[in-house]
């Protein structure tokens, strides 16, 4: 049963907006009250929060799919829709938001800290506030965009001021239980520690926190064992503590040999931009299980050796409890010194959001495949534009087509080469339409029902030899017509005969 999880992908889904209202007032005696079709009410958000009280992703493990609170619709009388609630979920501090390319998007390496994973949907506006000196009564509303929808990866990396690294079964987690109130698992096989342990060493008036990782093994940088998938929780880390195994029973293995192992893989494993490599951070070596008599005896024959690659060495046994209090105030020394060097940082923004294109509004690509040559329009404004339109109201559709020939995308397709007629993409096949520059932007100035548009009605003048067929159809109509007139008198006459009544 998985019981520690440093890693997940979320599929998170922002609130879609409501659709803003098409209404019209209606009281007595006032037979033109105008528009009152209210707004519909924005998506909920998702908000990733760093919280000091939660210590694993295991709950995400089990449901990563998460949705926040669609907007509510406008309804009439001004009444706007209700926003959608947004969606909170607290990560452990030292989360690291990425997306699926990895690509680092943030890091909540600080209490409170908050990231806008995904942003909820636009509310569409009502008739009400389409409304305008020309456009007295719209007779249309814009539909609520859809929120984002997608993948985020959520890596946790231990935030600890101390790392016990070190081989398997080497007394790690024995230390960590000596040291702390930490309780973590302790067994006489490899491999017992299969999550990172944290504990709260008080030495003096100092306090820090010691994370036990689990065993490293050679090869542990390129992928073997579990090294890999922890060797992360080292990297915020201030100081680093070899523990070296002096009782171990493996045969060719001995306490310096291990430390040049574990060296190597430290100095293997890259770290993020602006930290510190491992092996340049503060280093400590521990000498663990001298209470064995072979162990103290080993420890004592290979210390001056590990004293001279410039290490500071303590011969330290968690059973004995022997040890313990120098190698802790040792370590509080050396986590005060960096704490009084690290420079002070001012307050940061805790909200942070996705960047957005802030070059161009949009920009008209020339494409081409087996479908022929078609234009494709990109950008923020025309997509959502398209998601706002119902394109079963002709109004509505002319609404759109004003906005985009006022944001200059008609001018845009003449420079890139595009003729009438010529197929326009917006979108990824959001909208797929033949562009008819002669559609000029008049919907404010025409006059039609509610929900129409003159423009798209696609009149035209018909031609001589359709009028010229209209004519002649109309006068065989007649012809007909006639003829049929006098069989029936002619019947009437030859019936008032028979019967002797005067004609």
């Amino acid at each position: 049963m998985v019981t520690f999880v440093d890693e997940v992908t979320l599929h998170l889904k922002a609130g879609k907006g409501g659709n803003g209202c098409v209404s019209v007032r209606r009281e007595k005696f006032k037979p033109l009250g105008g528009p009152d079709g209210g707004n519909g009410g924005d998506g909920g958000d998702v908000i990733i929060v760093a919280d000091p009280q939660t210590t694993t992703l295991l709950t995400y493990h089990h449901s990563p799919h998460r949705s926040s609170e669609n907007g509510g619709f406008g309804m009439g009388d001004l009444r706007h829709g209700a926003r959608g609630a947004p969606l909170e979920l607290a990560v452990p501090v030292g989360t690291v938001v990425k997306d699926p390319t990895g690509q680092t998007l943030v890091d909540l390496d600080e209490p409170g800290m908050r990231f806008l994973a995904a942003a909820g949907g636009q509310g569409g506006l009502g008739n009400a506030a389409l409304a305008s000196q020309k456009r007295k009564a719209p007779g249309f509303a814009l539909l609520g965009t859809p929120g984002w929808q997608g993948d985020v990866v959520l890596e946790l990396k231990t935030v600890a001021d101390v790392a016990l690294v070190g081989f398997p079964s080497a007394g790690k987690s024995s230390l960590i239980a000596a040291v702390s109130a930490a309780r973590p698992k302790i067994a006489d096989y490899p491999f017992t520690t299969l999550h990172p342990n944290l504990g709260v060493v008080q030495a003096g008036d100092a306090r820090f926190t010691v994370a036990d990782v689990p065993g490293l093994i050679e090869g542990a940088s390129e992928g073997r064992g579990l090294g890999l998938e922890f060797l992360r929780h080292v990297e915020r880390c201030t100081a680093l503590v070899h523990v070296l195994d002096c009782a171990t029973l493996d045969p060719g293995r001995d306490p310096v040999s291990d430390l040049e192992v574990i060296r190597s893989e430290l100095a293997n494993y890259p770290v993020p931009d602006g930290q510190v490599p491992l092996l340049d951070r503060p280093q400590l070596v521990v000498l663990n299980k001298v209470d064995v008599p072979e162990a103290e005896e080993l420890a004592a024959f290979v210390r001056a050796d590990i004293e001279a690659m410039g290490y500071r060495v303590f011969e330290v046994s968690a059973v004995a409890r022997r040890g313990l209090r120098e190698l802790t105030f040792a370590l509080a020394k050396v986590v005060e010194e960096h704490r009084a060097l690290a420079p002070v940082e001012e307050s940061r923004e805790r909200i942070t959001i996705r960047p957005r294109d802030a070059e161009r509004e949009f920009a008209v690509v020339k494409e081409g495949g087996s479908q022929g040559t078609f234009f494709r329009i990109r950008g923020s404004k025309p997509e959502r534009w398209v998601h706002q339109t119902d394109f079963k109201n002709d109004e509505a559709v002319g609404y759109l087509a004003d906005r985009l020939e006022k944001l200059g995308i008609e001018n845009e397709l003449f420079r890139a080469g595009a003729e009438p007629g010529a197929t326009v993409v917006i979108g990824d096949d959001d909208m797929v339409f033949d562009w008819d520059p002669a559609l000029t932007s008049a919907a404010e100035l025409t006059q039609a029902p509610r929900g129409m548009d003159p423009r798209l009605e696609g009149n035209r003048r018909r031609t001589t030899t359709e009028r010229r067929d209209a004519y002649h159809a109309r006068q065989d109509a007649r012809t007909i017509e006639r003829a049929l007139e006098e069989e029936r008198r002619l019947a009437r006459r030859d019936e008032d005969e028979d019967t002797g009544a005067p004609a």
